[in-house]
């Protein structure tokens, strides 16, 4: 199986489905990379106690923020703090933090939801990557909040990967291929054209969640399977699922 995550992400799920009896092949499309600049995270940490509330969208944006923290010799203390998923609060306890509010689904749409009823008069610092969704920041500031955005990471795409799916697919082509986010879709689909190569017919494409599946289709690529909910699990049981018959 195919895992298109960044390779400091990919052994969770790697592991979990090498447990299974899969062979996990790593090879990343997307590439975490410092933002093109720490100017609004550096503000924003340096008076993080006047927000009301801190924002994670991923475990990515907690861990980038809690190392630039370590760089600049702060200590971040956020009132309240909410997480996307459990993934994403799993790094704020790891990170320090106490987690404040989980919305019941792992996507923004959920996340925004259960944000609204303390947005009216609140303010808000959202930490996430450099391109992203605005379902949360748009919400919140309709239900009468201020927002405020700080990059704290970009995805940028791994070149060195093509050599490495050229090889893959010319010889012995992944009988799967999991996308955890709209990003790993978009970035396979620019290494295969970068490479001139493309995806066998017979190939599951296997996605985390609905936002992913919807990225996916918009690029030409359905997906065979899409987790109950967007968690490395629940991925990891629609694979079980679908390749056993079970």
């Amino acid at each position: 199986m195919l895992i298109t995550r960044a390779r400091g992400q990919a052994s969770t799920l790697a592991d979990q489905l090498a447990a299974l009896g899969a062979t996990p092949i790593l090879i990343p499309t997307i590439e975490l990379a410092s933002p093109e600049s720490f100017a609004a995270m550096d503000d924003a940490l340096a008076r993080l106690g006047s927000f009301d509330w801190l924002v994670f969208t991923s475990a990515n944006a907690v861990e980038a923020l809690a190392a630039r923290s370590r760089e600049l010799g702060f200590d971040p203390k956020p009132n309240r703090v909410a997480a996307i998923g459990p993934a994403t609060a799993k790094a704020v306890v790891a990170a320090g933090f106490s987690v404040d509010l989980v919305p019941p689904k792992s996507v923004a749409e959920s996340l925004a939801e259960a944000l609204v009823p303390y947005a009216a008069g609140a303010s808000f610092l959202l930490v996430r990557a450099a391109v992203a969704r605005d379902v949360v920041p748009e919400a919140l500031a309709a239900a009468g909040a201020t927002v405020t955005i700080a990059e704290a990471y970009r995805t940028i795409v791994p070149q060195e990967s093509i050599a490495e799916l050229r090889t893959l697919f010319a010889s012995n082509p992944p009988d799967a291929i999991t996308f955890t986010s709209a990003s790993t879709a978009q970035n396979l689909v620019a290494l295969l054209d970068a490479g001139a190569f493309t995806i066998p017919a017979h190939t599951l494409l296997a996605s985390i969640g609905p936002i992913t599946s919807q990225a996916m289709r918009d690029l030409g690529l359905e997906p065979g399977i899409e987790a109950v909910e967007a968690t490395i699990p629940a991925l990891v049981d629609a694979l079980c699922a679908a390749l056993t018959g079970s």
